[in-house]
């Protein structure tokens, strides 16, 4: 549609100078699962009754606080896979039910303090800091919901199944009829009867359909107050006693919101993270350790992989995923260059960088002042295509540094191997 001319306003002879900012990808916000619950819960949303304890004492306060028929004591740690795990002070499961309080209390004295491993956490286990102690609730039926934002409708959309408790991508590729969808208006939000709807779709009946309607406005309403990408509700439950309870959620952010969730990303939990990763996100930075000696400093994570990859063929084995994004400066490289060569294992650094965004000559200076400074003692392959890379290859040439230049990716991960095995 065209405006009429005196909508249109005139711009300013000359334009000036266009100002654009690269917004580096950052980790992902993780909270614990009290803390979900705690978002939910200011929400409106149903959800078990729980206390946090940090102590054993606290935990059986809480225990007795609590007053209900049976408790359930929870882990708090960020790792899947709790109920099957086992602590180092020999207890076995993160998740453990009770009537009697006095056991909240012992058990919560064989977790807090003590590392629980389960199959996603290390291989020593993440330590236990805090518990949370709730009301447990029987399930009579197990449901599945969520909002999410879907690229295809341009905004967010609730996603439900009647079959909950279970792996969503099961139910979608077995029984795809049971998988309900509604697209939300952003303008409008959702609606009485899309919620209603929802809800028979998830099985819901009689005075349980409109208590459920409610509970799915009211975790749109959280959708929006938190920038949630995604709200997962697994299960979404009906209790014998005719409630409907959100009994586990999950919770992604739009990490472009911090600015204004400040309060939800100050409750992010960086004690469970790799130190490594945890330091290069200062830098937006994506740093994931492996297993190998050889160091990769990429830009792009699909770059990233094929570097590892190629690495591979040629018989060796990379000691990272280092993905240095688009809007890099030279302190950047500096800082991925610090990481690299903190690892102990490392025994050559692999740079592969294809300039788009990325200027060759900042990564260039970023290389030449990463050496000098840190006097790298490893054997350093590089190759450089793109934008500025024949001023990139004379800053490189003219530095008078040991660095091996590479033609392609191919002939960079030769070079890289056969130093190692030098």
């Amino acid at each position: 549609m065209c405006l009429p001319s005196h909508f249109i306003l005139p711009l300013p002879s000359p334009l000036p100078p266009l100002q654009c900012t690269w917004l580096s990808p950052r980790r992902w916000l993780n909270l614990q699962e009290y803390q979900s619950k705690k978002l939910m819960q200011e929400s409106g949303v149903a959800v078990q009754r729980f206390y946090v304890a940090d102590t054993a004492s606290e935990a059986l306060d809480a225990a007795k606080r609590l007053n209900a028929k049976e408790i359930v004591l929870k882990a708090q740690i960020l790792a899947g896979g709790r109920g099957k795990g086992v602590f180092d002070s020999g207890l076995k499961g993160g998740v453990h039910l009770t009537k009697d309080p006095a056991v909240v209390g012992e058990l919560a004295n064989k977790m807090l303090g003590y590392n629980l491993t389960t199959k996603q956490t290390p291989k020593d286990g993440v330590k236990v800091k805090t518990v949370m102690v709730a009301e447990a609730l029987d399930i009579s039926r197990e449901t599945y919901f969520a909002i999410l934002m879907d690229r295809s409708c341009n905004g967010p959309v609730m996603v439900g199944s009647p079959q909950g408790g279970m792996d969503i991508e099961e139910v979608a590729a077995s029984t795809p009829e049971l998988i309900f969808k509604e697209v939300i208006d952003i303008f409008q939000g959702v609606q009485d009867d899309q919620a209603l709807r929802m809800a028979a779709n998830l099985g819901f009946k009689g005075p349980l359909q409109r208590q459920a309607a409610d509970q799915i406005k009211r975790l749109y309403d959280l959708f929006l107050k938190v920038d949630a990408t995604q709200v997962e509700v697994n299960p979404l439950g009906e209790t014998p006693e005719g409630q409907v309870v959100c009994f586990d959620a999950k919770i992604n952010f739009d990490d472009n919101a911090e600015f204004r969730q400040k309060a939800v990303f100050a409750m992010d939990d960086m004690t469970e993270s790799d130190p490594t990763e945890t330091e290069a996100a200062k830098w937006d930075l994506k740093y994931i350790g492996l297993d190998g000696n050889i160091a990769c400093f990429v830009n792009g994570a699909g770059l990233a992989m094929a570097t590892c990859d190629i690495i591979d063929l040629h018989g060796g084995k990379p000691a990272n995923f280092l993905d240095l994004g688009g809007g890099v400066k030279e302190r950047q490289v500096y800082e991925a260059f610090k990481l690299l060569t903190a690892d102990p294992k490392v025994e050559a650094i692999l740079v592969n960088i294809f300039g788009g965004i990325v200027n060759c000559a900042i990564i260039a200076n970023g290389i030449t002042k990463a050496c000098r400074e840190l006097e790298l003692k490893v054997p350093l392959v590089v190759r450089l295509e793109g934008t500025n890379v024949h001023e990139a290859k004379r800053i490189l040439t003219e530095s008078g540094l040991p660095i091996t230049a590479a033609e392609n990716l191919d002939d960079a991960a030769k070079k890289a191997v056969a130093a190692i095995k030098k």
